[in-house]
């Protein structure tokens, strides 16, 4: 009987770590976040969109004339609108942060508020009764006295064949000028995911 029970709390919690699934921290699993889990747009994918997009902005002739000009300009960065059926609005204000931090850390331009931003926007949604319209930026941009504002949409396209599916994913981005509404900079990164057999 002694016996029976020692292996009892010996073979029972060694069972559970080893019969079923564990959490694990990224730094006990290494690669964790390069793994995909589905076809939807995870970490890794926005940020491989965004970051070909900012290198593209960043050896643009915008940017060179923005280092050229002395005082850096003021850029408004606008929410990226979200064209899928995917519930990412969080991670694209994350993407969105990660744009100013990099405008102000590379001291390429002064960045708005997005505290001040968010309530001019939210001011114009009471008044119009509805969502964001992106035909509102140059407006919006005047009001917060930015010179220039950034913007951006991301779109998707399904296929599905028996068990096999693809999702293509395409992050458009843009620089227009408030005064003019003539786009300065446009780009556009696109990855691709699938589930095949």
């Amino acid at each position: 009987m002694k016996t029976v029970l020692i292996f009892l709390f010996v073979a029972l919690p060694l069972c559970g770590l080893c019969c079923g699934p564990s959490y694990v921290r990224g730094t006990e699993e290494p690669g964790l976040d390069q793994y995909a889990m589905s076809t939807g747009l995870d970490k890794v994918d926005l940020e491989k969109l965004l970051d070909e997009n900012m290198k593209s902005l960043m050896a643009s002739a915008v940017v060179a004339k923005w280092k050229e000009g002395g005082e850096p300009p003021v850029v408004s960065v606008f929410p990226i609108a979200n064209e899928t059926s995917e519930h990412i609005r969080d991670q694209l204000d994350a993407l969105l942060s990660k744009v100013e931090t990099q405008f102000i850390n590379s001291g390429i331009a002064t960045v708005v508020d997005r505290a001040q931003q968010d309530a001019l926007i939210e001011e114009l949604r009471k008044q119009q009764g509805g969502d964001f319209d992106p035909g509102q930026s140059p407006e919006i941009g005047r009001q917060l006295g930015a010179k220039f504002f950034l913007s951006g949409k991301v779109y998707d396209s399904a296929e599905r064949t028996g068990d096999e599916k693809r999702v293509q994913y395409f992050l458009f981005m843009k620089v227009v000028e408030v005064q003019t509404g003539v786009v300065r900079w446009q780009n556009e990164a696109n990855l691709t995911k699938g589930l095949v057999k």
